[in-house]
């Protein structure tokens, strides 16, 4: 077998690597679990090293480097200083991790799959994924189904279809970057008529699926890509009827599905419910607090991952919620990676955009644009570009971008589009000499020796921490557990459950109680060593001090858990609850009135505390 053979297989090896990828992803439910993105990270880590393989296999071997590469390699860099700095370790690794796989996924597109051919497969391959999986979200939605895969969802996506994603929003985002190019497939497209019927159904099924994740941000998005799709093809007379009245089709067709369908109206009657995450008022004041909170930490952000971590310390008394993300990736991206990473992720969608208009010059056919005759490559152009912007328009108010599944597979359509600038200029080509070759190589030795590794344990832990999940007794969950620490002792979040399994067996009151409350604070202290902003740990480390005795201690904890969390009902709550122990009541009485201000319903310890208290105060007054 010669060179060009083995640099052939190479490349098929890639495209098959990538492939499985974008595949596995979302039917890994989004690849949102440890163990799922595991996977992905081993997939994406081999076909780096198969890249770096093909410059010393075939030696003529060329990269593209066009203007866009440089804000996401910047991106890289940023990653790995920042999480050096980060103020907790494990969740700033976790997102650099998914932001080295998504650059190295980006490089690898673009350098190893721009042939026709291997674009034309991966656009079939993403179509007839989208296809199964809106099968699959219709009928949870015809089914009323709210399982995925077997494991329930919360209740709150009840009556909509979500296929292989947990969350209905995250479908719509995939499906609002895969219909459009179905679309454009159909329109400019030149295959043959058995390729269009696949197409065609494709388009229509991914329609209905998009319909039932009652998605009212992929709704808004995707509407408005269709709109900018079809005021764009009005310019070309062969295709300016055609693209009007598909517009209407569709949006009518939208219209009535929305006017007939209970769930729909309930998510849109839903927005202005008070104390719901979904309030057009709370999320407005979530916008406000991300947008405080990137102020507050202007040039470099709280770190990669913190916004969770460090949200506690900016909430507003409305939102009594954990949002873990900022419903707004933007925001999110400048509150966690500051100006500088937000000069590099907004550099890279510009200029990425930028090359879109240079490069349709060159793709599309006969001169006139789009007159006479059909063209894949334009129709690929189009449709991932405007697959793209639908995306964008939906990331500014949901968080699609920090799902690992629809980041990806935004990733891999953003770096065939930029392949496709190879076709205005051959300047963007580099034959990398020895020196480069050796730079490239070790780059990707060195990517790999980390991302597979970290994939070992990240494989571990996840399956470890669904075991005690999913675990029938508390022993098992225990046990699991225990597992989950021994595989990453870094998890804070793991250390402070151990913890609590510590402080509830002693709070049984046994012979031994007193050694395992003492366990339980090693567990506590271990967590807020890791994670000095986990409320959850402090608090039930001052709780565990109270048992001891010690409640000097105690209110230090307490004290710390309401300067992290100010506004949240529960802290207020359990800061009350500390002034029992110590048969405060007065004082108890104040904290746990402040409680109910913050939430006044479904707050019934807090209820339960004060008619306590107020008995007990009725008591000692003569």
């Amino acid at each position: 077998m010669d060179r060009e053979q083995i640099d052939h297989w190479l490349e098929r090896s890639i495209l098959g690597l990538v492939l499985a990828v974008v595949v596995i992803a979302p039917l890994a439910m989004g690849a949102a679990r440890l163990q799922d993105f595991a996977v992905v990270q081993v997939l994406v880590a081999a076909a780096s090293l198969l890249w770096a393989l093909r410059f010393w296999v075939r030696r003529a071997h060329r990269i593209q480097w066009p203007p866009v590469c440089w804000p996401v390699a910047g991106l890289a860099v940023y990653a790995v200083a920042r999480y050096l700095t980060a103020d907790v370790e494990y969740v700033a690794r976790l997102e650099m991790m998914r932001v080295l796989v998504c650059v190295w996924l980006f490089f690898i597109v673009l350098n190893n799959l721009h042939r026709q051919k291997n674009t034309e497969l991966l656009v079939k391959v993403l179509l007839g994924l989208g296809t199964l999986l809106s099968m699959y979200a219709v009928y949870q939605f015809l089914a009323k189904s709210n399982y995925v895969l077997g494991l329930r969802r919360p209740e709150q996506y009840d009556g909509r279809g979500s296929g292989t994603y947990i969350c209905p929003n995250h479908l719509a985002g995939l499906l609002e970057m895969l219909i459009p190019v179905a679309l454009a497939m159909l329109l400019l497209g030149k295959d043959t008529i058995l390729q269009r019927v696949f197409t065609g159904y494709a388009a229509v099924v991914m329609l209905a699926g998009m319909g039932v994740t009652v998605s009212r941000g992929g709704y808004l998005a995707f509407g408005l890509s269709l709109v900018l799709m079809a005021a764009f093809l009005v310019r070309f007379r062969n295709h300016r009827l055609v693209a009007i009245v598909s517009l209407v089709a569709l949006l009518a067709g939208g219209g009535v599905f929305l006017a007939k369908s209970p769930q729909s109206m309930h998510r849109f009657t839903h927005m202005f419910v008070p104390g719901q995450l979904e309030h057009v008022g709370i999320r407005w004041s979530l916008t406000k607090k991300t947008t405080q909170m990137w102020l507050d930490h202007l040039w470099v952000g709280v770190g990669p991952g913190h916004f969770d971590v460090r949200f506690p310390a900016y909430r507003g008394e409305a939102l009594q919620q954990r949002p873990t993300y900022a419903h707004n990736d933007y925001l999110q991206v400048l509150a966690e990676w500051g100006t500088i990473g937000g000069v590099l992720f907004f550099g890279t969608l510009g200029l990425l955009a930028a090359g879109v208009p240079v490069t349709w010059r060159y793709v599309r056919r006969s001169g006139g644009g789009l007159v006479t005759k059909r063209s894949d490559r334009a129709a690929h152009v189009l449709g991932v570009s405007v697959g793209l912007i639908a995306l964008a328009i939906h990331s500014a108010y949901d968080f699609n971008l920090h799902v690992p599944a629809n980041a990806l597979v935004a990733t891999v359509l953003a770096a065939s589009l930029a392949s496709h600038r190879r076709f205005s200029t051959r300047r963007f080509w580099i034959a990398p000499r020895l020196p480069g070759r050796l730079v490239l190589t070790l780059l990707a030795v060195a990517a790999a020796g980390f991302l597979i590794p970290q994939a070992g344990r990240q494989w571990a832990e996840g399956r470890a921490t669904l075991r005690s999940e999913t675990a029938g007794t508390v022993l098992d969950q225990f046990a699991a557990l225990q597992q989950a620490a021994l595989a990453e002792p870094q998890n804070a979040e793991t250390l402070a459950r151990l913890g609590e399994f510590y402080r509830l067996e002693s709070w049984e009151g046994g012979e031994n109680w007193e050694p395992l409350a003492e366990e339980a604070l090693k567990w506590f202290d271990r967590a807020t060593a890791l994670n000095p902003y986990d409320t959850y740990a402090c608090m039930r480390g001052g709780m565990t001090l109270d048992w001891l005795g010690r409640h000097d201690e105690a209110v230090q904890r307490f004290e710390r858990a309401v300067a992290l969390d100010p506004n949240n009902y529960y802290v207020v709550m359990m800061r009350g609850w500390h002034e029992i122990q110590v048969e405060n009541y007065g004082e108890a009485k104040r904290w746990l009135q402040r409680s109910i201000e913050l939430k006044d319903w479904a707050n019934f310890l807090a209820y339960n505390y004060l008619a306590m208290v107020n008995q007990r105060l009725a008591e000692r007054s003569p």
